[in-house]
Formats: structure tokens, sequence, C-alpha cells
């Protein structure tokens, strides 16, 4: 029963990895397409904190589900499928965590236009271009991890 229990917080922290990945990528680029501060500042807003609720819970608890699953079900750590996951996760995590600051930059910057009713600064442009090729390497991982877990390949010259 406690087995199921982990599995089920396991696969829920996953989807939420990979949903909010998904819905933070299609507002804040719907917003920053429509090029209006007051949007972009809302937007961002909500997507630091969905980030910092969600994200950042489901990035902490990960670790701590897959290795007690994989201990209780009799697999190592080293196992090709676990060991590339688990070197695709420390991948996300080395472009998310800056991901986390560009965010919070941009959005920092389309408040100050705002408040000074100005058009959003080339640093915020800069920045959400930064942001969007940084999101396409860390969701590639992510959608790579789900396949590993669910098909638990062998992995030639790991296993």
């Amino acid at each position: 029963m406690f087995y199921l229990l982990l599995k089920t917080v396991h696969v829920i922290g996953a989807s939420v990895l990979l949903g909010t990945g998904a819905g933070i990528a299609f507002f804040m680029l719907v917003a920053h397409l429509r090029n209006e501060p007051q949007e972009v500042a809302g937007v961002a807003r909500t997507v630091v904190l969905a980030d910092f609720l969600f994200t950042a819970t489901a990035i902490a608890l990960q670790p701590i589900t897959g290795i007690w699953l994989a201990w209780s079900s009799g697999y190592s750590l080293a196992d090709g499928w676990i060991a590339v996951s688990i070197v695709l996760y420390l991948v996300t995590g080395a472009f998310w965590l800056p991901v986390v600051w560009m965010q919070i930059r941009m959005r920092d910057l389309a408040v100050l236009a705002v408040e000074t009713n100005s058009p959003l600064p080339d640093q915020y442009t800069r920045l959400f271009r930064w942001w969007f090729a940084f999101g396409f390497p860390a969701f590639a991982a992510v959608l790579i991890i789900f396949w590993l877990m669910i098909a638990r390949p062998a992995v030639p010259y790991w296993d």
C-alpha cells in the first residue's frame, strides 16, 4: 500500500513538472507576443508564483520518491535508465534555476515599465530570448525522463 502511495506521489510530481512547465511556457509566450507591459507583468507574477508553489515542490519530492521507489523495487540507481534519468534531472535543474531568476527579472522589468508608462525595455527582450532558449533543453529532458520511466530500456554502454 505504501509503495502505491509513493508511486502515485512520484507520478503526480512528474506530471506537475511537465504540466507546469508547458503551461508557464505557453502563458509567458502569449503575453510576450502581445507586447503589453501590463499583461506581461501580470502573467510573470503568476508564473513566478506557480514555479515556487508547484515546480519547486515537485522538484524537491521527485528525487526522494524516485530513490525510495528504486530501492523498494530492487533497482540500483546505477541501472542505465535510472542513471540517465538522474543525469537528465540534473540537466533540467541546471536550466531551470537560471530560468527562475530570468522570470523574476522579466517580471520586475515589466512592472517597472507599467509604473513608468513605458514599453518593455530591451533588457526584457534579451532575457526573454534566453528564457525561451533555456526552456527547450529543460523540457526535452523532462520528456525523455518520462519515456525512460515508462519504457525502462536497456541503455547500451551503461548497463
